[in-house]
């Protein structure tokens, strides 16, 4: 019998907004807000956004996409094989930047022979089959030896590519590069994510 008082005792309390519940909840937004104000004047500190512009790193990027560069990366190292750097050709700040892949660094050799790339003369396969053999070698057709803060840089889409093979943007110097690409968004074609490579 006092089992069944008890159960009819029992009544279900109302949850009510009392002022320290609205208090937590508003520090709560606070906080929140807070973080994603901190978290983009990080990103405009310390990288920016650039826009492609053109086909020549699809379809790793496509054209109309935004990335973002990481402009602190190369200060405390320096640009690697198959990074995707952003960079203003031949430091003209009239220019939009460009993105391009690293393909050979500081110190190595560079000759583009029957379509193929040569690094220190060793032929570079592209065993996934990612890129088209080069109809045009340009600067590249004689060995070209790099400085010791010298990049050559290659579009994806190599047969679409005004790269380090061209006389107007050539050898690209460490002093131009604005920093890594690492993440891609926005465009009609592509998706938004890391760069993984």
């Amino acid at each position: 019998m006092a089992r069944k008082r008890r159960s009819l005792l029992y009544k279900e309390e109302k949850k009510i907004l009392t002022p320290a519940l609205f208090k937590e909840i508003l520090s709560w937004l606070f906080f929140t807000a807070f973080a994603i104000f901190l978290a983009l004047m990080t990103v405009m500190a310390f990288g920016m956004r650039a826009r492609v512009i053109g086909d020549s790193m699809s379809p790793s990027l496509y054209s109309g996409q935004f990335v973002l560069i990481n402009r602190v990366s190369y200060i405390v190292s320096t640009p690697k094989r198959d990074d995707i750097i952003a960079f203003l050709p031949n430091g003209n700040s009239n220019s939009h930047y460009y993105i391009k892949r690293v393909v050979a660094l500081p110190g190595e050799t560079v000759q583009i022979i029957d379509g193929v790339l040569y690094v220190d003369g060793k032929e570079q396969s592209d065993d996934e089959g990612l890129y088209d053999k080069m109809e045009d070698a340009g600067i590249a057709e004689n060995e070209i030896k790099l400085g010791s803060n010298e990049y050559f840089v290659l579009g994806d889409n190599r047969n679409s590519s005004e790269d380090s093979r061209s006389a107007n943007i050539g050898i690209v110097s460490g002093n131009t590069i604005a920093g890594k690409v690492w993440y891609k968004y926005g465009g009609s074609e592509g998706s938004s994510g890391f760069i993984l490579k």
